[in-house]
């Protein structure tokens, strides 16, 4: 009897960690033949099927092809069953929520620590340390912007995947509301806060909306083509948009260095970076809540620059030059 529970127990054993060799193969690439499922696990096609049953039962949708081509594709089901991830991946999930915790989506701090403990109580300790080692040493510079509701962002992203017409309420910046239908193209996060970009059919124009101030109606309208975004970037022409209407003191600069060299420097926070190989380097169009604000960030960037507009800042950087250079000269009077 003792050896008959034994191998019972064994044999239990090699079944579940085949089972999660299996999960892990599925989850891996899109499709699976069975017959290469069963060279990679060592055993038979009939095993195979038995396993795949097995998941099944535990919750996994995974689907079947029959005939000389047949195979098997995890799907997704009703509910969320245990996920298997590498180290790399565990680790770079767990970055992640960190981040998110002090994100811009209402209600998501919570959520991701929630989901961030469940996953640290799972890892193993050397992936603890790993994952503790990268939250020590970052600090964000971000600063924080107004939240916008997950279920906000849900109903626009699936009105883009669906190409289908967005009916909302839209607060405007002067606190007036009206209720808009447009065809909504994509959704930009700036690190501060999300925009709508959609074609706005009653004005004729491509519009830019803050997320936070949109209140979807539903049911959505009917299905449209999508259009091709202006300039063929929807990124470029939100921040374009936005930084112009968000400074005060809005800036073009040439800057005298190669555009890839300066791209992986600045964010798009900094402002909207395109290339000016006429000139051998790139146009920043910037901005900043004061002109001195704006002098010292670009005096930070450690590139020669030319000032394009604003006149006045032009005006002043000539009298911080005047003023640096008496400040570096030796005082006589002491020497």
């Amino acid at each position: 009897m003792r050896f008959l529970n034994a191998w019972k127990t064994e044999n239990m054993l090699e079944t579940s960690v085949r089972l999660l060799r299996l999960l892990s193969l599925l989850q891996a690439r899109p499709d699976w033949p069975g017959a290469e499922l069963a060279d990679r696990l060592g055993v038979t096609t009939r095993t195979v099927r038995n396993d795949v049953e097995r998941l099944r039962i535990l919750g996994y949708q995974i689907n079947s092809t029959t005939g000389a081509a047949g195979g098997y594709r995890l799907g997704s089901g009703a509910a969320l069953p245990p996920l298997i991830l590498d180290d790399e991946e565990a680790v770079a999930v767990a970055v992640s929520l960190h981040a998110a915790a002090g994100g811009t989506v209402t209600g998501i701090e919570e959520t991701s620590l929630r989901a961030l403990a469940k996953l640290q109580q799972m890892l193993p300790s050397r992936l603890r340390r790993r994952i503790e080692a990268v939250r020590a040493a970052t600090v964000s510079v971000t600063g924080r912007g107004p939240t916008v509701d997950a279920e906000t962002l849900t109903v626009i992203a699936a009105a883009i995947r669906d190409h289908e017409r967005l009916r909302f309420d839209y607060r405007g910046h002067g606190g007036d509301a009206g209720v808009r239908t447009v065809e909504p193209h994509r959704l930009v996060h700036t690190g501060r806060r999300w925009y709508l970009l959609a074609w706005d059919g009653d004005r004729d124009d491509w519009r830019t909306f803050r997320a936070d101030r949109i209140s979807p109606r539903t049911p959505n309208g009917g299905r449209f083509t999508p259009r091709t975004p202006p300039d063929g970037d929807a990124a470029a022409h939100v921040v374009r948009g936005t930084g112009s209407a968000a400074w005060r003191h809005p800036a073009r600069v040439r800057l005298h260095a190669p555009l890839d060299e300066l791209a992986e420097r600045l964010t798009p926070a900094a402002g909207l970076l395109r290339d000016d190989t006429e000139h051998g380097g790139c146009v920043l169009e910037t901005g900043g809540d004061s002109l001195y604000d704006l002098a010292a960030f670009l005096g930070s960037l450690g590139v020669p620059f030319t000032v394009l507009d604003p006149p006045e800042l032009r005006a002043l950087l000539r009298d911080l030059a005047t003023r640096y250079a008496a400040a570096a000269q030796e005082d006589r009077e002491r020497s």
